[in-house]
């Protein structure tokens, strides 16, 4: 892991940009952070928008993380940002809009080809950073995980016992072999789900809470859009953290 540059934001939070094996990431620590006082760590995964259109919501998780006592940390999605351009996962979002604007379903084909060469991408790329992140002297255990693509939480959930407990964010389409994935999960999780969101299958994001094998589940629905989540839902998330990871 290389440190590009550092900002000590106005709340006393230090902000870190970082590459690791060509990947962007930033690590965001608490004032009170220390060798001596390692804080707990929480993996802030983006939606594949890029960091930069993805940070003001970024860094407001980051903020109110740290003011609960967490270290955060996020990395860019592989063919997300600056990162190098995947053709064939542009094909499947020219794909998915194409579908969109005709009116006509998503087909299992092409949800397939979103998500499935994404999950199998990404997934290493967090364990290799979560190797990286539990090496600086400030962060201790234990971890979370929160937000993302649905799918990319519940894999991590299933191959890295670093994470305690997660907070996943249904709003992203689902494989259908993720529901087999998902029953092999048993962390603690909280899924934040946006009852009218737009451009997500809500049965589908049902049934994979349903699925999910955790004896500790909660799903928070809120009316509202993709990207109308309730301060008081963060809030809760915040609150589950906290619980877990404490």
């Amino acid at each position: 892991m290389h440190f590009t540059s550092e900002q000590r934001l106005d709340d006393g939070v230090l902000e870190r940009e970082f590459t690791l094996n060509e990947i962007p990431g930033i690590l965001w620590t608490p004032e009170a952070a220390s060798a001596s006082a390692p804080a707990p760590l929480i993996l802030l995964s983006p939606p594949p928008l890029g960091l930069r259109k993805s940070y003001p919501r970024l860094v407001a998780r980051a903020r109110q993380a740290a003011a609960d006592g967490f270290v955060t940390a996020t990395i860019e999605l592989p063919g997300s940002g600056d990162r190098p351009r995947w053709p064939a996962a542009e094909q499947a979002r020219a794909d998915l809009r194409r579908a969109m604007e005709a009116g006509e379903p998503v087909s299992d084909e092409i949800i397939d080809a979103l998500i499935l060469p994404l999950v199998d991408k990404a997934v290493p790329e967090w364990q290799a950073a979560l190797d990286a992140l539990l090496s600086v002297p400030e962060i201790g255990g234990p971890v979370g995980y929160s937000g993302g693509v649905i799918s990319i939480g519940t894999r991590l959930a299933v191959v890295e016992p670093r994470i305690s407990a997660a907070v996943l964010f249904a709003g992203s389409f689902v494989p259908r072999t993720m529901f087999e994935e998902a029953r092999r999960v048993t962390i603690p999780l909280h899924v934040l789900l946006q009852w009218d969101d737009e451009g997500n299958d809500r049965q589908a994001a049902l049934d994979l809470f349903d699925a999910f094998g955790s004896k500790e589940k909660t799903l928070h629905a809120n009316m509202g859009g993709h990207t109308g989540v309730p301060q008081f839902a963060g809030d809760a998330a915040a609150q589950f953290f906290t619980r877990h990871l404490r």
